[in-house]
């Protein structure tokens, strides 16, 4: 389990995070919906240690991240994939290098088992025969499920994703979609998705988390997110008026 408890950030006099508390149980999927710049990539950067918080804590399996030595985290880090926004993959290597990454820097496991595990992580993302090409020469629907192959190489227990939707077309995002909810269950991970696409949140989550001025303001099933009756929740959702 993750879990989030009074989580705060601020840079200079602008209040990111202002007490986050947030429970992600094992083996379900949390989308994390709100509006650009209202601290949902923030959150991601903090869960894997990239930022400190001013205050608060984040369990991971009991073990808070924050009071984590950098071997220690290091070692966390290998329980988390990760799906970034513009899917960041190293433009001066292919893509086989590019998903094999973690396994060449961080394990001593032998070549041939590398370009194996790599075969079969772009398998499970419906690619195969592309291992030679460079970043440039894919499309942007291809470079999300490379960087999602990349994600699952390690084995990870919770994988994290951050608008793994935003820059494609209807169509390609609606494979993205299907390969998270696909991935989720023939790996039993825990998934954590930020996104301001309603339509991938209410199709892959078993829950949702609303974010508005830093502060969660409402949790629930898909269900129950459609039917808030939190005026903020549904000008969001649905576009209806607030005012």
């Amino acid at each position: 389990m993750i879990e989030i408890r009074n989580l705060e950030k601020s840079f200079g006099a602008n209040k990111v995070l202002q007490g986050i508390n947030l429970k992600i149980p094992d083996g379900k999927t949390m989308v994390i919906i709100g509006e650009s710049g209202c601290g949902k990539s923030v959150l991601l950067k903090h869960i894997i240690g990239i930022m400190k918080p001013d205050g608060g804590q984040i369990l991971v399996d009991n073990i808070n991240v924050f009071d984590l030595n950098i071997k220690q985290l290091n070692k966390l880090r290998l329980k988390f994939g990760m799906v970034f926004q513009a899917s960041a993959l190293f433009d001066s290597l292919t893509i086989k290098e590019n998903v094999g990454f973690s396994l060449y820097e961080h394990t001593d496991v032998k070549q041939e088992e590398i370009s194996k595990r790599i075969k079969e992580s772009l398998n499970m993302v419906g690619l195969s025969g592309i291992e030679s090409k460079m970043p440039a020469e894919i499309s942007g629907g291809m470079k999300k499920r490379v960087a999602l192959a990349r994600a699952i190489i390690m084995n990870p227990e919770i994988i994290l994703y951050d608008e793994p939707t935003v820059g494609i077309d209807p169509i390609r995002s609606g494979s993205i979609n299907n390969l998270i909810k696909r991935l989720h269950g023939e790996l039993n991970v825990t998934s954590l998705v930020v996104t301001h696409d309603m339509q991938s949140a209410y199709y892959v989550a078993d829950r949702i988390a609303m974010m508005y001025k830093g502060k969660i303001i409402e949790e629930g099933t898909p269900s129950e997110i459609k039917k808030s009756d939190n005026p903020i929740v549904q000008q969001f959702v649905n576009g209806v008026s607030n005012e």
